[in-house]
Formats: C-alpha cells, structure tokens, sequence
C-alpha cells in the first residue's frame, strides 16, 4: 500500500490487522486535497473466465465510510489482456522507481560502491527526463555528469558539495498527477 500522490510513501508498514481478511493503513490527517494511492492485492489462482473480488478498499474517518471501491480479478488465457498495464498505475510505478533509484544511488555512492552509485543515478537521470521531473533531473546533474540522459549514460562527479541534503528531500519525489485520458 503506497500513496503516489502528492508524494510517495509507503504505507504497508503502517498496516494494523482488523481481522484475518482485514487491515487498517493510517493515512494521517488530511486538509482540503486529493490523494492517490497504488494498492498491491494477493490473489489465489483461478480458473480461466472466473471473476472474483480480490478487495475492497474503503476511506474512513471514525466510523464513517466515506467512500469504497470494490478491486476485481479476471483470470485470463489471453496474453495481450494478463500483461497490459494501466498507464496511471505505470506513471506512479516509474516515479516510485525513480525516489528509489536516487536513494539507492547516493547510499551506494556513500558507501563507496561507485558501479552501484554510477547504475542507479543514471537509472534515476533516465526516468526523471523521461517523466518531466526537470527540476531532480538538474540536482541529479550537479552529482552526476549526464552523458546521455535519454540511455541513462552518467559519470559520477568525484567531489560534490551541499547537493546530498537537496536530493535526500527527494526521497518522497513530489509526484505529477497524470489525467484520465
């Protein structure tokens, strides 16, 4: 259970068992704004065709619902359906790469490992270009120098000052809201 909006943030941890098939995930106090999350649902197999209630995910404050969504499972033989993945759970999924990629990148740098640091800070140059984060895509340049942004191509820069405690901030990357097109 992770929020991907406005920041990412895992909440799978926060998770309080209700019952057996129940769990309560404390999103904190919110104001007048609007969240997204991306929920990961276990299913047991079924057969081909047969549709199934994999959850139903409710917003509560007290003891009032205000608002739920019941979380559907179609088991298919069809390729093209099984691996098709909606493009807002693939937009968040990236942003949520990319706050991994830099936290990844800068605890293997400090920890000396420099192919790690080098893989991960081009991975996170790649998809902050890719996803429009131009602002993290400059904080990443002043760690790394970009050869090819589009491949993820980077050389990590040996001194660097004062840019560790900017790109640590983006361990939540502020994320963009895509539209339903």
């Amino acid at each position: 259970m992770k929020q991907v909006f406005p920041h990412v943030e895992d909440l799978t941890g926060r998770r309080a068992d209700v019952s057996l098939r129940i769990g309560d995930y404390p999103t904190g106090a919110w104001g007048i704004e609007s969240r997204d999350y991306h929920v990961c649902v276990e299913v047991p197999p079924g057969a081909v065709g047969e549709e199934r209630m994999a959850a139903r995910i409710a917003i509560v404050s007290g003891e009032t619902v205000l608002s739920q969504s019941p979380v559907l499972a179609e088991w298919t033989d069809d390729e093209a359906l099984s691996t098709k993945i909606n493009p807002r759970v693939a937009h968040y999924t990236g942003q949520a790469e990319l706050a991994a990629a830099i936290q990844e990148g800068l605890a293997a740098r400090d920890g000396g490992d420099t192919e790690t640091a080098t893989a991960k800070l081009g991975r996170a140059v790649q998809l902050a270009t890719e996803s429009g984060h131009g602002d993290t895509a400059k904080l990443l340049a002043m760690v790394v120098d970009v050869i090819d942004a589009r491949t993820g191509t980077v050389r990590l820069k040996r001194s660097v000052a004062g840019v560790d405690a900017e790109l640590a901030n983006v361990r939540s990357v502020r994320t963009i809201r895509v539209t339903n097109e």
